[in-house]
């Protein structure tokens, strides 16, 4: 209503009137569209609310606007409200009001100064839209994403929706109109003044129930009545547990001891093995070095099997301590889970908590029943199982190997070419050189069957005349055979004769005899050397010793020819004595 109005509405006003025109045309036209103003409920029309906000004519506002998300709107007549001033007048003459917007500015406000501050702010949830949901914090609404909801991922939000909660700020754009919120800082902030005051009542070595909340492969949680404690697999009991599932169940009410807190991350570590006297402080005792004792196989793996001795005590059997004779082979191919074995206690460490089991030592040891069996220079037999550069191994008796070196399988012959004469699966027949227990080893020869041929010339000495056969011919001498025997000798070309020229091997013949000298003898390496030239000087000294000396003017040659000439003489004789 303008001034003109007022004055022309009233023929004779009064002073007081006049002036009470005045001041109602001056707030009205301090109405600008686009703010919020202060207005009375004077009346409700089916949904809507009819509110004077001092202007010609009242707005209507629907009621929905003036509640919250599930909420009621809670208006009676006479109640005082801010709504927001769209238009002073539209097309029908009303004002044109919104609470809707009225308190989203009102929100936005508040908002900010709750923003900056850092203080949580109520809303409720009230729709769910893609990546989380929409909140309605008293008029602005906010985006809540789907991890913020809960510490822990929510499968039904139904409870959550339309109940009015505090929430967190975490970003505002007013320009873009954008608010995120989340609930979960909320609990977070609630959780851990919680666990702190649940903490400060707590102490190490103390005994408390809880309720098993959630179990997991390395151990189960507990609640303590407002905060978890983690129960570890190793700590729920003295003995192997494979799986928490084995001690507890979800649900289960049990007690426990506070294993450790940790005051910077309020980390609570529970036991409840530590309820039970320790069984390892009496294993010196109940379980001495070299006893047998039995136990049940609880695990195995790659390098030996785990043997429960009483629960809560453990003891493994390295792999190298199962056979005797399977070497190389897995432990599960010998022992299975859950099976009951007799061990012998080979070491106890009671600080370390540990205890080594030997199999194979309750059983017999196959090398000493060998030994005893088949004392040294016995003879065997068996099938060639492996052949290596050094020698074969043969198949024995109690499952165990012997071996034949290659410096064993020939009396004549080198060993890379006397093993050629075997193949895997041959049985052979060897003699027992030596049985080491100790080292499980067995040696074994096959030359040894028969007399060393070596024996029929250990006798020969040095200077000794013998007779030989060619065997073979090449350039650096000729290899020849002793003959009655089956020792081989060589006799290098400078032993081929006292004659440089005649120092050829190629003028012998394999199978021509001859004489030669006796070397050098070396009974230790079987080796024996003979020298032609050796046996010329022999004979020479011979011959000036007997016949003379050059001394007397008679040549070398006479000598000789002396010396010849009586042994045929004597030949002579002795064909006619015949």
């Amino acid at each position: 209503m303008s001034t003109t109005q007022v004055i022309e509405s009233s023929q004779n006003p009064s002073t007081e009137d006049f002036a009470q025109l005045l001041e109602e045309s001056f707030v009205t036209s301090s109405m600008e569209e686009g703010s919020v103003v202060k207005g009375t409920v004077v009346a409700f029309e089916k949904d809507l609310a009819v509110i004077d906000v001092g202007l010609k004519t009242e707005g209507r506002v629907p009621l929905k606007e003036f509640s919250m998300a599930g909420q009621p709107a809670g208006l009676e007549i006479g109640d005082s409200v801010e709504v927001y001033l769209e238009r002073v007048e539209n097309a029908l003459g009303d004002a044109v009001l919104s609470r809707e917007k009225a308190r989203r500015e009102e929100s936005w406000i508040r908002l900010e100064v709750k923003y900056e501050a850092g203080e949580k702010v109520e809303g409720v949830i009230f729709n769910k839209v893609k990546g989380g949901f929409t909140v309605d914090l008293d008029g602005a609404i906010a985006f809540l994403p789907g991890s913020q909801v809960d510490i822990r991922p929510v499968r039904d939000i139904g409870p959550l929706m339309n109940v009015k909660q505090p929430f967190q700020i975490l970003k505002m754009d007013k320009r873009r109109g954008n608010i995120v919120v989340s609930r979960r800082s909320v609990l977070e902030e609630s959780r851990a003044e919680q666990r702190t005051e649940i903490v400060s009542q707590l102490a190490e070595g103390q005994t408390t129930e809880g309720i098993v909340k959630n179990i997991t492969d390395y151990g189960a949680f507990i609640d303590l009545g407002g905060i978890d404690g983690l129960l570890h697999v190793t700590d729920m009991a003295w003995r192997r547990v494979n799986h928490p599932s084995e001690i507890v169940n979800v649900g289960d009410s049990i007690k426990v001891q506070i294993v450790r807190i940790n005051p910077d991350t309020q980390r609570i570590s529970l036991g409840m093995k530590q309820l039970e006297s320790d069984p390892w402080t009496l294993v010196n005792d109940k379980y001495p070095i070299e006893a047998v004792v039995k136990g049940t196989v609880t695990n195995i793996a790659d390098y030996g099997a785990f043997v429960e001795l009483e629960p809560g005590v453990e003891g493994l059997i390295h792999v190298s301590e199962m056979s005797w004779t399977k070497k190389n082979i897995h432990p599960g191919k010998i022992v299975a889970s859950s099976q009951e074995v007799e061990v012998k206690v080979l070491e106890v460490d009671p600080q370390k908590r540990r205890i080594s089991l030997g199999l194979k030592q309750v059983q017999d040891n196959p090398w000493d029943s060998f030994a005893e069996k088949f004392p040294k220079g016995a003879e065997i037999e068996g099938a060639v199982r492996n052949i290596t550069e050094f020698g074969l191994f043969i198949g024995l008796d109690g499952e165990v190997d012997g071996m034949v070196h290659l410096s064993d399988l020939d009396w004549n012959r080198s060993g890379d070419e006397a093993v050629q004469d075997y193949k895997k699966g041959d049985m052979v027949k060897a003699v027992v050189l030596e049985v080491d227990p100790e080292k499980e080893r067995i040696s074994l020869g096959i030359k040894q069957l028969s007399d060393d041929p070596f024996d029929s010339v250990s006798s020969f000495k040095r200077g000794q005349r013998v007779t030989v056969e060619v065997v073979d011919v090449n350039d650096g001498g000729v290899e020849v055979k002793v003959a009655d025997s089956d020792v081989t000798a060589f006799i290098k070309r400078a032993d081929l004769s006292r004659d440089r020229s005649e120092q050829r091997p190629e003028r012998f013949q394999v199978g021509e005899k001859f004489d030669a000298a006796v070397l050098q003898m070396d009974k230790s390496g079987r080796k024996m050397n003979l020298s032609i030239k050796a046996l010329e000087i022999a004979e020479e000294k011979e011959a000036v010793a007997q016949y003379g000396s050059t001394d007397s003017g008679a040549s070398l040659g006479d000598i000789l020819g002396a010396a010849l000439g009586k042994s045929d003489d004597e030949e002579t004789d002795e064909n006619k004595s015949e």
